[in-house]
């Protein structure tokens, strides 16, 4: 974990967790006291880990934490009271967060650290996929769409198309992406 949001209504719950975070190699900590706040900075800035210590100052905190979960962005751990923590797990953990009872075990909460780490590296391995295969994607279509240039003005088959636009990309040591959008500034202008 690179950064971490702790949000904690009291002084002396935000000073605990931070030292457990402290003890486990994480040190760009950001503590704020409300789930109004939070909100506020979430728009603004990403974490990769979010630790909200129920109740808030202005709310429950279950909300909050099943928003920032479902954006996909942050890990998200939930520490609530022993005798809310089966209904919250209920209610939060289709939305993938992780919820940790108080009084806080030092052995679970290191546990459920592992897990948002491992799910948060899980995570970024996916996003990068996603944006890869967006760009592949993209790519083609640019390729595709000078293609049809090619066979609209230059009156070539798809065949010779593909086979020209490749050929060019190797000539030139480039990519067939270039090549393509080469074709169609020359053509849609």
């Amino acid at each position: 974990m690179e950064s971490v949001l702790l949000i904690a209504s009291s002084e002396k719950g935000s000073d605990l967790i931070s030292d457990i975070l402290s003890s486990s190699s994480i040190y760009q900590i950001t503590v704020i006291r409300s789930g109004g706040e939070a909100r506020r900075l979430l728009l603004e800035q990403d974490f990769d880990l979010v630790i909200i210590n129920a109740p808030l100052r202005d709310e429950s905190g279950e909300s909050l934490s099943r928003t920032i979960a479902s954006k996909g962005i942050s890990q998200v751990i939930l520490l609530v009271k022993s005798e809310f923590y089966e209904a919250m797990t209920a209610v939060c953990e289709g939305d993938g967060v992780l919820t940790v009872s108080k009084p806080i075990n030092k052995a679970v909460f290191w546990s459920a650290l592992a897990l948002a780490r491992s799910a948060r590296n899980r995570i970024k391995k996916v996003q990068a996929e996603n944006t890869q295969l967006k760009q592949k994607i993209e790519d083609i279509r640019i390729v595709d769409r000078a293609k049809y240039i090619l066979i609209s003005y230059m009156n070539m088959s798809e065949n010779e198309a593909h086979r020209y636009i490749e050929k060019q990309a190797m000539d030139m040591r480039t990519t067939k992406r270039a090549i393509a959008e080469g074709i169609l500034k020359t053509y849609e202008n």
